[in-house]
C-alpha cells in the first residue's frame, strides 16, 4: 500500500501508529520586518533587500514573508544595530562600517582602506576565516551576518574643487560612509562627516560639505551629485570592494525551522549575487552618461594614494595596539589578501591589463 492510500484508509491516528509520518508538514506562518539603511531610490542596494524578500516568499510558498522598509520609515538609517541588539527587529540591511563608533571592528565586515576587492572579500568571508571571525564579533550585538552583495571597487568621490595634491585635502569637509577611512582621511587633513546618502545633496548644494563619496556612477548619478560637485575622482582606495550585509537577530534566526533557516541562507545568496552583478552591468553605462554631461573625471595622483596608504597603515597600527581582537581580524585579512594579490598577478590583473589596452 502506498503512503497516500495508507493515510486515506487509516486516518492520521493509524498512520502515527505505523510510525510513518506524512510527507508534508504544515508550518506556522512567519512574518519578519527588514529595515534598510538605504533609501528606496537606490535600486541596487535597496533592491538587494527586495530581492531577498521576494525569494523568501517564493521558496516558502508564501508561508514566510519579510516586509522591507527603507531608511527612516521604520527607524533611522543608523538605528538598525540597536534595534537588532534589543530584539525589536528581526533583520536589517546595512553597511557595517556605519557602526565603527560602537567598535572599529565593524569595518572589517564591509571595507577598509586598501582592503579586499569584491571577489576577494567573498572568498575571505565564505572560504577563509572572515564570516567566522565577524559572526563571533557580531554575537556581542545579538546578531549574525549574511552578504547582501558587494559594490565592487568604488569611486573616489565628488569634489567642488580640483584635488591635485595632498595639500588640497586639508580642511576639506567631506561626507565619508564611515569606518577606518574617516580616520585615515583625517590624518590627511580632511574633516570627515558620516551622514545618510539622502542628506548629502543638500549639504553639497549649501556648501556645508565640500566633497562626498557614496558608491559609484549608477548610484551617484541617481543622487545627483554631479550637479553640485563637478570633479569626479577615482579610485576609492578606502573601498576596494564594499560588502553590504544582512544582519539577522540571533534569537529570531534560531527560532526558525530548519527549512526556514535554509530559505534565509539561500535567499541571501541570491540577493547578494544579483546586487553585485547589477552594479557591474549598470556602472559603465552611467559613467558614460556622466562623462557626456561634462563631469570632469580625474584619477587621484600617486602622491595622494601613497599618502592615503601611509595614513591608513598608521590607523591600523593604532587600533591593533588597543585591541587584540582588532589585531587578530586585521592580520587574518591581510594574510589572506597577500595570497590573493599573488594569484591576481598571474590571473585577473594581467588579463584585465591587456584587455583594457586592445580594441574590441
Amino acid at each position: 500500500m502506498d503512503r497516500r492510500s495508507l493515510i486515506k484508509n487509516a486516518g492520521i491516528a493509524g498512520v502515527l501508529a505505523t510510525g510513518i509520518a506524512p510527507a508534508v508538514h504544515a508550518q506556522a506562518a512567519v512574518r519578519w520586518r527588514l529595515a534598510s539603511s538605504f533609501p528606496k531610490s537606490l535600486d541596487t542596494i535597496f533592491g538587494s533587500a527586495e530581492t531577498f524578500a521576494r525569494t523568501v516568499k517564493a521558496l516558502s510558498g508564501g508561508r514566510f514573508e519579510v516586509s522591507v522598509h527603507p531608511a527612516g520609515e521604520l527607524m533611522p538609517a543608523f538605528g538598525v544595530v540597536d534595534a537588532l541588539q534589543n530584539g525589536t527587529l528581526e533583520m536589517a540591511q546595512t553597511a557595517p562600517y556605519y557602526f565603527t563608533g560602537k567598535d572599529p571592528i565593524f569595518a572589517f565586515g564591509c571595507a577598509i582602506p586598501f582592503g579586499l576587492t569584491a571577489r576577494q572579500m567573498d572568498s575571505w568571508m565564505e572560504h577563509g576565516n572572515g564570516r567566522k571571525l565577524m559572526d563571533a564579533f557580531y554575537a556581542k550585538f545579538n546578531m549574525k551576518s549574511f552578504s547582501a552583495g558587494n559594490t565592487g571597487t568604488q569611486m573616489g568621490g565628488w569634489y567642488r574643487k580640483e584635488i591635485k595634491t595632498v595639500a588640497d585635502l586639508k580642511g576639506l569637509k567631506m561626507r565619508l560612509g564611515g569606518g577606518l577611512f574617516g580616520e585615515s582621511m583625517a590624518k590627511l587633513g580632511v574633516v570627515a562627516q558620516n551622514m545618510p546618502a539622502g542628506d548629502v545633496y543638500s549639504a553639497l548644494e549649501k556648501g556645508t560639505l565640500d566633497a562626498a563619496e557614496f558608491v559609484g556612477p549608477h548610484d551617484d548619478e541617481k543622487l545627483g551629485f554631479s550637479k553640485v560637485a563637478p570633479f569626479y575622482y577615482y579610485p576609492g582606495w578606502w573601498e576596494g570592494g564594499a560588502e553590504l550585509e544582512f544582519f539577522v537577530n540571533s534569537k529570531a534566526y534560531e527560532a526558525l525551522s530548519a527549512e526556514n533557516k535554509a530559505i534565509v541562507d539561500a535567499a541571501t545568496a541570491v540577493a547578494a549575487r544579483d546586487m553585485t552583478a547589477k552594479y557591474d552591468a549598470l556602472n559603465p553605462v552611467a559613467l558614460k552618461r556622466l562623462v557626456g554631461s561634462k563631469v570632469q573625471l580625474k584619477p587621484f595622483s600617486k602622491e595622494i594614494l601613497d599618502a592615503g596608504y601611509k595614513a591608513a597603515m598608521e590607523v591600523f597600527a593604532e587600533h591593533e595596539a588597543k585591541s587584540a581582537d582588532f589585531k587578530k581580524i586585521h592580520q587574518d585579512l591581510r594574510a589572506f589578501q597577500r595570497d590573493q594579490l599573488l594569484w591576481a598577478r598571474f590571473s585577473e590583473y594581467r588579463f584585465d591589463s591587456y584587455m583594457t589596452g586592445v580594441k574590441l
